[in-house]
């Protein structure tokens, strides 16, 4: 196994960082070595490029993307707001089995292909050659290491394989016919397989075994094992294991990666390096190996500098930690930032959501919350035009929390039911839920004579939700609820939510606002815990059963029924007849009140960038933000 001597590496990395479509379809062009590499492959210590990619590499046509011939080199600075958001690179890295093309349909990538025998049988072809970033081989071997010793391992993985490979309940038979082929079989339906491996973050079904066996309780030496247990402080090797065994959050920079740069730094720091896997398996077809950037360098910033940072030209790619309100200082540092504000679509089902929390453990509140007639006055109450002009002049979308209109089931009687700006009928509805005493500053009364005091719990990270929440406020006054709101630290939010703590949370709508008919639904319907506005019903489907609550209105039971239809269909007229009616029970039940839609999302683009394109989409699934533009394919000039 080849490994990158410490020596050589930091050579190399101190060289720059001072000069600051599948082959087998198409004729391999003459291979180009890598810059970077170089002085190891004269050094004998890396082998040379024609020995480092698949036989068959992904080849990526750049002329069909409009897109410029790279060259390679140079470093791109970009800021993250938290240590552990180094796994951002992996979400821009997008190397994935299967991933979405720049039209959203799935594409093989990491695989050679795949087959599809009516969403129970899933045959996997790796690329032959393929190759870790340590130079260790990629190979079904890996696929079996995590089905058998992983997955199955009741010490690694006590609840068992993932959700997404059970199938009512039951999981596939896997088999491997040889070194490059993978089979996933079920006797019922997954459609679900192979995009769940398009997302950003996406389950990873394999694992770098010749690494990891090393701290395996089955394979390696056992006085070793009990040493490196003892030298990293951790109670046995499977706790071992799994600190170790990190894919996404892409902390350990010994592990082997397929992802395009590989983690270059160790421990905590203010900046991490990020450096070009040297047997990556995509090329362009001049045969030169991609990456074209050399370097990504990731700074850890506070949130509130980000805006300011990009404003003086200290990065050369950001968009994660701008929000719209940015965009006019932004312009105004184009001249001396040497550097274009751009603005991206967001993908994102709402640019802000309130979430009532179904599951809330006050009972009082649970009882009104519960009610549809509150949802809808709340969003009734809500000023939507106001919130548009305030905070993004009229250029987002005022209206109820659908998808977007590049889905197909787009309806526009969805994104305005129950969005209209009428405090009469908002009134009327809280009026005939029996809500209609009222203290002496007007807010309304609890049947058990609390006041109506609605608190809305916050990650405190955008400015625009608070600047949002403030306009709802005043609206909101007007129909006898009082608005208080909370900012908390995400994760906080996030377990107070899932608790059942908080009362009501605002957040972005679905993440995928532009579903398609293969696209699962399973975020509309009560799976998960992250929707804040049903975490107990999502625990008890993702528990089976074990923890959360069964959902017990009749409307969150249609949706499942609906899932399951959707997951049995055989056709895209099946799905989509699931999808439509799922839509429409949200757009009348008000699980989560939306505000605005497609609200710009400005990207700021250092003039030293190529191939960054102009008009894009900003979304984290599906998208990956930067990863469905191929950031491998972006490259600096100096």
């Amino acid at each position: 196994m080849f490994e990158l001597p410490r020596r050589s590496f930091s050579l190399a990395l101190t060289l720059v960082l001072a000069g600051l479509s599948s082959a087998g379809a198409q004729s391999l062009p003459p291979l180009q070595e890598t810059t970077f590499w170089e002085p190891e492959v004269q050094a004998g210590d890396l082998p040379p490029i024609d020995r480092r990619i698949p036989e068959e590499p992904l080849i990526v046509d750049l002329e069909a993307k409009a897109r410029e011939f790279g060259t390679q080199g140079g470093v791109m600075r970009t800021m993250i707001t938290r240590s552990k958001d180094v796994r951002q690179m992996v979400v821009y890295g997008y190397a994935r089995l299967v991933g979405y093309n720049d039209k959203y349909e799935l594409v093989p990538d990491i695989l050679k292909s795949f087959e599809n025998e009516g969403n129970r049988k899933f045959t996997l072809h790796l690329r032959k050659g393929h190759k870790w970033s340590d130079g260790s081989a990629f190979t079904s071997a890996d696929f079996e290491y995590w089905w058998k010793d992983v997955a199955n391992n009741p010490l690694l993985s006590p609840a068992g394989p993932p959700d997404f490979l059970l199938v009512k309940g039951k999981p596939p038979r896997v088999s491997i016919p040889d070194e490059t082929t993978v089979i996933y079989e079920w006797d019922d339906q997954n459609p679900s397989f192979l995009q769940s491996f398009a997302q950003a973050s996406p389950p990873f079904i394999y694992r770098p075994a010749e690494f990891l066996k090393q701290y395996h309780e089955d394979y390696a030496d056992p006085a070793k094992l009990a040493a490196e247990v003892e030298d990293h402080r951790v109670k046995s090797w499977a706790a071992l294991h799994n600190k170790l065994d990190n894919m996404y959050q892409f902390d350990n920079a010994q592990l082997p990666t397929l992802q395009p740069w590989i983690n270059a730094s160790e421990g905590k720091k203010i900046r991490h390096n990020f450096v070009r896997n040297p047997y990556y398996h995509r090329i362009d077809a001049r045969g030169v190996q991609l990456p074209y950037i050399d370097i990504v360098e990731m700074e850890i910033v506070a949130p509130g500098l980000v805006a300011a940072k990009s404003n003086a030209g200290e990065v050369d790619l950001q968009g994660r930690g701008l929000d719209f309100r940015d965009a006019s200082i932004l312009k105004k540092g184009e001249a001396t930032g040497n550097y274009k504000t751009v603005l991206w679509q967001t993908g994102v089902a709402s640019q802000v959501a309130i979430y009532p929390n179904l599951n809330y453990e006050d009972d009082a509140w649970r009882t009104v919350l519960r009610d549809v007639r509150l949802r809808r006055a709340l969003s009734l109450a809500i000023d939507r035009a106001s919130i548009n002009q305030a905070l993004f002049f009229k250029l987002a979308k005022p209206g109820a929390m659908t998808v977007l209109p590049a889905s197909p089931f787009f309806k526009e009687e969805n994104r305005s039911a129950w969005a209209a700006h009428d405090p009469a009928q908002a009134n009327a509805l809280l009026d005939e839920m029996g809500l209609d005493k009222r203290d002496g500053n007007g807010t309304r009364l609890l049947p058990d004579g609390r006041p109506m005091e609605l608190v809305i719990e916050t990650a405190g990270e955008r400015q625009e939700v608070e600047n949002a929440l403030q306009i709802v406020t005043d609206t909101w006054r007007e129909i006898g609820v009082k608005l208080i709101m909370r900012p908390l630290d995400r994760d906080i939010l996030r377990n107070r939510v899932f608790a059942g703590t908080t009362m009501a949370s605002v957040w972005f709508g679905w993440d995928n606002g532009i579903p398609q008919a293969y696209t699962s639904p399973a975020y509309l319907a009560p799976t998960d815990q992250v929707f804040l506005a049903w975490p107990k019903w999502g625990q008890y489907y993702q528990t089976a059963g074990q923890v959360g609550e069964p959902p017990d209105l009749p409307a969150a039971q249609r949706l499942m029924e609906l899932l399951a239809m959707w997951e049995a269909a055989t056709d895209d007229d099946q799905r989509s007849a699931a999808w439509t009616e799922m839509l429409a029970i949200h757009a009348s039940e008000v699980y989560g009140i939306g505000i605005l839609a497609e609200a710009p999302q400005p990207i700021v683009v250092s003039n030293r960038m190529r191939n960054v394109p102009k008009k894009g989409m900003w979304a984290w699934d599906p998208g990956a933000h930067f990863g469905v533009h191929r950031m491998d394919e972006f490259f600096v000039v100096d």
